[in-house]
């Protein structure tokens, strides 16, 4: 190997370590701190372009970039109200604190409204060293986060089903559409056959998976979907939705919800209609959180294991950063939890209804 740093007597850069080995400026400082994933060869190419160059780290500064901040970030692109409101979030941290807190470490909670903002805040944690790595949160389609966090050198895990390609580890259940497609089919078992779907924001991943699973299961049956309305999660959008769906004509007869906290907006939307719950709407949610056993009639729904994912999630972060943890993942799929808040159609309600919106 055969470099030049440049200008006699001038310092080389650990810019010009990484064009000399092929690699980032993150995998560099990997190297010689002992952290991250380098194979071997990596690893010693990156320690024999540094030698012949004569570079070595600033020993104070790297001494700074090496105290752990024992923090890990949690980002969550919603809108206030939403995260306010929705108890997904609280199961989710109750997870990832449980292991976070016997070791130390602390979670750091941002809010933010896109993505320019997410990707300019992971920017200055990493430049500020404020956090020893991140959650990421809703796997979207064409993500550019795991990307982001790989280049800036900051460990990180992303919540969402492992699929073995990914830039970060993937950390969820496996098969996100099988919880819809069992609930169709508990559904579809209690004669009905006018089903819609309230789903979240497009732009996820999940959204897309579960909306194929709904109408790939209806499809099976011979059936296509009543509607299907994309929603921002909020409250104002699921009672909106809600409401449109039940002033048709010939109205739904079950209504699928993307998380439980919508599912709640959607019975009490319902029962404000003078409707009945199920004896008029059958009504599924997704999620099982607790507040779903406390309703009146209690919410049927499926159950992601929102708490050890974040558990499992942390773990794996923790591992990420050099703590001594065994990283375990979850194992299963969502399934369906039948409660009193799905019941046989009404009267009529097995004819087939509108095609999907």
């Amino acid at each position: 190997m055969s470099v030049s740093t440049g200008r006699p007597g001038r310092r080389p850069t650990i810019k010009e370590v990484a064009a000399a080995a092929g690699v980032s400026t993150a995998a560099v400082s990997q190297a010689f701190n002992h952290k991250g994933r380098l194979s071997e060869a990596t690893r010693r190419r990156i320690l024999d372009a540094a030698l012949e160059l004569g570079w070595s780290p600033n020993a104070p500064a790297a001494a700074l970039r090496n105290a752990r901040t024992r923090s890990l970030a949690l980002v969550v692109r919603r809108p206030t109200d939403v995260l306010g409101s929705d108890p997904h979030f609280s199961e989710l941290i109750t997870g990832i604190e449980g292991e976070l807190a016997p070791r130390g470490y602390g979670l750091l909670l941002h809010l933010v409204s896109g993505h320019r903002e997410e990707y300019a805040l992971y920017e200055r944690l990493a430049a500020e060293g404020r956090v020893d790595g991140a959650v990421l949160t809703d796997a979207r389609d064409a993500d550019a986060r795991p990307a982001l966090l790989a280049r800036l050198g900051l460990p990180a895990v992303l919540l969402g089903a492992p699929d073995g390609t990914a830039v970060v580890p993937r950390v969820g259940l496996r098969d996100q559409g099988a919880g819809i497609a069992e609930a169709v089919a508990h559904l579809l078992a209690l004669g009905h056959r006018r089903v819609a779907y309230v789903s979240g924001p497009p732009e996820l991943e999940h959204t897309r998976v579960r909306r194929t699973a709904f109408e790939q299961a209806l499809r099976e049956a011979g059936l296509r979907p009543f509607a299907v309305l994309p929603t921002d999660f909020s409250e104002r959008h699921a009672v909106g939705a809600t409401e449109a769906l039940l002033a048709a004509a010939e109205r739904p007869t079950a209504l699928v919800y993307a998380n439980d906290s919508m599912a709640v907006c959607g019975i009490g939307t319902a029962q404000r209609a003078g409707l009945a719950v199920p004896r008029d709407v059958s009504v599924v949610g997704y999620d099982n959180l607790p507040l779903g056993s406390w309703l009146h009639p209690r919410l049927t729904t499926v159950d992601q294991q929102v708490q050890r994912v974040g558990a499992a999630a942390a773990r794996t972060l923790l591992a990420l950063c050099g703590e001594p943890v065994e990283e375990t993942g979850v194992d299963g799929r969502p399934r369906l939890v039948v409660r009193e808040s799905t019941g046989p159609a009404p009267p009529g309600g097995g004819a087939t209804g509108a095609a999907a919106g």
